[in-house]
Order: C-alpha cells, then sequence, then structure tokens
C-alpha cells in the first residue's frame, strides 16, 4: 500500500438529478459504495478477490447527513475512512466534498459484515489474513500520522 490513497472522484450525472435539480438523496449511498469498492481495493482488500474465494460483505446499516446540496456537474471527492474493524465487522465514514470549493456536502457511515457462502461470520484474521493485515495496516497509518 502507498503511504497516500488517492481520493475518489465523481462527477455528478444528469441523470442523478431530481426535479429540484439537485442531486437525488439517494445517489449519495451509491457514491458511497463506488468509494468504499476502490478504498478496498487501495489497502489492498480487492473486493472482488474476497468474492473469488467465497467471503462476501453486506451492508448492515448506512447513513447520510446532508449538508449542502450538489448539482449536475460538480465534481466531488467522496473519502472514505475506517471508523471501526474487528476482523469480522467493519465500519465506514464518508465525507463528500466539493472538488473546487472544498466545502463539505455529505457525510455518512456504513457497516458491513464478513461471511462464508453459507452466509455465516467469518473471521478476516482467521481465513484471509493478508487481508486483516490490509485493515490493521492501515488503520495503524491513520492513527499514527
Amino acid at each position: 500500500m502507498e503511504n497516500e490513497l488517492k481520493p475518489y472522484i465523481h462527477v455528478a450525472q444528469y441523470y442523478e438529478t431530481d426535479q429540484m435539480k439537485i442531486i437525488h438523496h439517494s445517489n449519495y449511498i451509491r457514491w458511497f459504495e463506488e468509494a468504499r469498492v476502490d478504498f478496498l481495493d487501495q489497502i489492498g482488500a480487492n473486493y472482488a478477490n474476497l468474492e473469488e474465494v467465497g467471503i462476501i460483505s453486506p451492508v448492515l446499516s448506512v447513513e447520510a447527513h446532508y449538508k449542502t446540496m450538489v448539482r449536475f456537474g460538480d465534481s466531488v471527492y467522496v473519502l472514505t475512512e475506517i471508523d471501526s474493524y474487528s476482523g469480522v465487522k467493519l465500519g465506514l465514514t464518508y465525507r463528500v466534498i466539493d472538488v473546487a470549493t472544498g466545502e463539505l456536502r455529505t457525510t455518512g457511515k456504513s457497516k458491513h459484515c464478513f461471511l462464508n457462502e453459507e452466509g455465516r461470520p467469518v473471521s478476516l484474521k482467521k481465513v484471509q489474513p493478508h487481508v486483516h493485515a490490509s485493515f490493521e495496516t492501515y488503520r495503524e497509518h491513520v492513527f499514527s500520522v
């Protein structure tokens, strides 16, 4: 893993707008997912690779807090950070920030767990120690800064 993670950038699309000509609230959850997949890939916990070995990571909960509006054509960073990690469960936070102004547009959180193909919880520490190490390394990196 590199020292610096690259922020995920999303350009707001016309089809994401609502009748009020702002981004519809449901799209932020999709942006969180896009950013989460990108983030996991950057820290060495590639989601597709986990699925290939029979591990899925369903969403247990998700929330968003809207601060200011995003409009068609705006570019935003979706910054993802680990909030909690136990080996079995993962909590992430998100900040949506306007690229041009630096203004915070939205914040959010999501909780996930790791399950095997039978739908039973698994510990990444036991079944995928290299992925577990990726989460631990990232967490240590963030908190040591």
